[in-house]
């Protein structure tokens, strides 16, 4: 087992003062205001940062969980109207469950305690929330989320059964699927989307079964059966495509198993016990640059890190409230520039990580 070390490198809160009709506005920069464990003494605000063998580095970045955090350079006009009108309220993470980011750098957030979905983007000081109106009948609990090549925005609705579709720009465009009428699924939850193949994988968590579909939602496949050997299922819920493999989540057969894209079983990771390297309530999963297995614990609060033999390199997190800690972790996501997107979904909030393998230098990267 890779062997780790935690420290704390110091930082400074900043400020912006700002004058406005003779009134000093105070604006909080992002920043760190938590200690990476509640054993850290009090004293100067800490960046966690976990060093791991061969220079490998994991970097504690930040966290979002609101709409305010992306408006932080609003327009002089738009700041002296919150001096006299007081500030507008702002969309906040709710109940959040699975994140994703796109080819811009916006996070998407699905959350059902908001019936909706965020969309954050700190490069352009955007945010949008999409939520069930006349024209998209059955968002009531947008599980899992998946974007295309084209960033387009797939969220599975496990209470409608329903695939809801947008457009880069949030509009929704069409819905595949229902429990209703033909009804496709019992229990739509994780979704991946293959653009190349123009496939894709929905768990239907209730079957024990993977439905692959085109992209006009026509069932060309379905794999696995509810069962404990190599390839069957007992309540699958997350999904990843990574390369040419299929991350599933084998939520109650307590492991993660590896598929081809045509289903065919490659290996397994996992087996069930509430220690170290063990698995008890499996959430979220994703792949690093160098091929390793990252999976969310929900009950222990950690985020377990595997080879592809299934063995242990390390983990980070913790159950608690500060920055690096959990409470009922969820959705995991890591971008193509290793970025590490956790769902803190208890405190409401998705905490971003930034890993280094061998030769990078852990400069950080602002979300």
């Amino acid at each position: 087992m890779v062997q780790f070390l935690l420290r704390a490198a110091e930082a400074d809160k900043q400020f912006r003062n700002t004058a406005a009709a003779s009134v000093l506005l105070l604006v909080l920069l992002p920043g760190v205001v938590a200690a990476w464990s509640k054993s850290q003494p009090a004293g100067p605000v800490t960046v966690p940062e976990l060093e791991l063998e061969g220079g490998r580095k994991l970097l504690y970045e930040g966290s979002v969980n609101s709409e305010r955090e992306v408006k932080t350079k609003r327009r002089f006009w738009g700041r002296l109207l919150d001096v006299v009108a007081g500030e507008p309220e702002y969309h906040a993470l709710i109940a959040p469950y699975s994140v994703v980011t796109d080819s811009h750098n916006r996070i998407i957030v699905t959350d059902p305690g908001a019936a909706g979905i965020h969309i954050f983007d700190f490069a352009q000081h955007k945010y949008r929330f999409i939520s069930r109106d006349k024209d998209i009948d059955g968002l009531y609990s947008p599980q899992c989320v998946a974007v295309d090549a084209a960033d387009n925005i797939y969220v599975t609705d496990s209470y409608s059964g329903k695939i809801f579709f947008f457009d880069a720009n949030g509009r929704f465009r069409r819905v595949i699927g229902s429990t209703k009428g033909e009804g496709y699924f019992k229990r739509a939850t994780g979704i991946a989307v293959d653009s190349q193949s123009q496939r894709i994988y929905v768990t239907d968590t209730l079957r024990n079964q993977i439905w692959v579909l085109d992209m006009q939602g026509s069932v060309l496949q379905k794999i696995g059966a509810a069962g404990t050997s190599e390839g069957q299922f007992n309540f699958p819920t997350e999904l990843r495509l990574d390369g040419q493999d299929l991350l599933v989540v084998d939520a109650m057969n307590f492991r993660v198993q590896v598929l081809d894209r045509s289903g065919k079983f490659e290996y397994a990771v996992g087996q069930m016990g509430d220690g170290l390297g063990y698995m008890f309530r499996p959430k979220g999963i994703s792949r690093d640059s160098e091929g390793h297995l990252y999976v969310v614990e929900g009950l222990s609060g950690l985020v377990q890190v595997f080879d592809r033999e299934g063995r242990l390199l390390y983990y980070f997190g913790q159950k608690g409230t500060g920055f690096g800690e959990f409470q009922l972790p969820a959705g995991l996501f890591i971008d193509r520039n290793d970025r590490v997107f956790v769902v803190d979904s208890y405190h409401r909030r998705v905490q971003i990580f930034q890993y280094f393998a061998p030769g990078q230098q852990a400069e950080g990267v602002q979300h």
